[in-house]
């Protein structure tokens, strides 16, 4: 009998699973993530020589997308940008209420990428911080400068805190605050200095209680006689030059005083040698009878009837 031998069947090996559809998935977004970023790069940078056109890499993702949908594979987009309005098939980027391509959200104003960084918004739009400040916020009345966090509201303007100062010394204002001029703060030192009106009696500032006389304004302590500084008790006084006097040096200053009882000539008077007089104080200085102009003598500065000057030195 022969032996009969047999050559053993090969045993096939098993097939390897295929990728489950979410790996195939992943795969495919992340191919057309980066497919949509070179798309997106080139157009930004523009086309050049020898480099796919946009319109050709739209081409590409549609046909690779469309290849795979017949093997059963789906990718949906992540979104619409809001900036391109194409499919976003990556990394997206969500931000007023929209989606974005990260490199398409963009400040407005400057153009620069504001995805891995803070922006501010305004009227819909995005902006870096540079420009919103420059754009939006408001301005320093001093600098002109836009005023990025604390802002001072005073004279119907905004200012930087630390730019409110007196327009003049540049003193920050403390607790007493400030006075306004034409449109311009002041400390209380300054304005007084420069814009209260002057006492005419010692020149320093006038703030409150004050006197309206001879054309200017006056400290009521300052309002006296020039002369003797004795104040006007009675309320009246008199001018002379500008200045004010008690009635007695007004007439001293004018000449106008009694030689014979020192007190002021303001009616009827007697004017002899040089000299005015009350008519009942022009007297003989030895019998003390009423001179008549014309018959008296004079001797050392005193006045005489003849009689009596004829008895005393004749």
């Amino acid at each position: 009998l022969s032996a009969m031998s047999s050559t053993p069947a090969p045993v096939p090996k098993p097939l390897l699973p295929s990728p489950p559809h979410m790996e195939a998935a992943r795969q495919l977004d992340e191919l057309l993530a980066d497919l949509g970023h070179t798309q997106s790069k080139l157009a930004a940078a523009g086309q050049g020589a020898g480099v796919p056109t946009e319109s050709s890499l739209d081409n590409m993702l549609d046909s690779l997308t469309r290849d795979l949908q017949e093997l059963g594979i789906m990718a949906a987009p992540a979104g619409i940008c809001a900036s391109c309005r194409k499919p976003i098939a990556g990394k997206v980027f969500t931000a007023l209420g929209k989606t974005w391509h990260p490199e398409h959200f963009t400040c407005a104003r400057c153009g620069q990428e504001l995805d891995k960084g803070p922006f501010f918004e305004q009227g819909g739009r995005a902006f870096c911080e540079e420009d919103y400040h420059q754009a939006f916020s408001p301005r320093c009345a001093y600098c002109a400068g836009p005023i990025r966090e604390k802002v001072l509201t005073a004279l119907e303007q905004t200012w930087h805190p630390e730019h409110f100062f007196c327009a003049h010394c540049g003193k920050v204002f403390g607790d007493e605050g400030f006075l306004e001029r034409n449109g311009k703060p002041y400390c209380h030192q300054d304005f007084l200095a420069m814009f209260a009106p002057k006492c005419q009696g010692c020149e320093r500032p006038v703030i409150d209680n004050y006197l309206s006389a001879l054309q200017g304004v006056w400290h009521t302590e300052c309002f006296v006689c020039t002369e003797c500084l004795t104040g006007f008790t009675g309320g009246s006084f008199f001018e002379l030059e500008g200045r004010p006097y008690c009635e007695l040096h007004f007439h001293q200053r004018q000449g106008s005083i009694c030689h014979g009882c020192g007190r002021p000539v303001t009616g009827r008077c007697i004017t002899a040698a040089g000299r005015r007089y009350h008519p009942e104080h022009f007297i003989c200085s030895y019998c003390l009878g009423r001179l008549h102009k014309g018959t008296f003598r004079e001797r050392d500065d005193k006045m005489y009837c003849q009689p009596c000057y004829d008895k005393l030195f004749v």
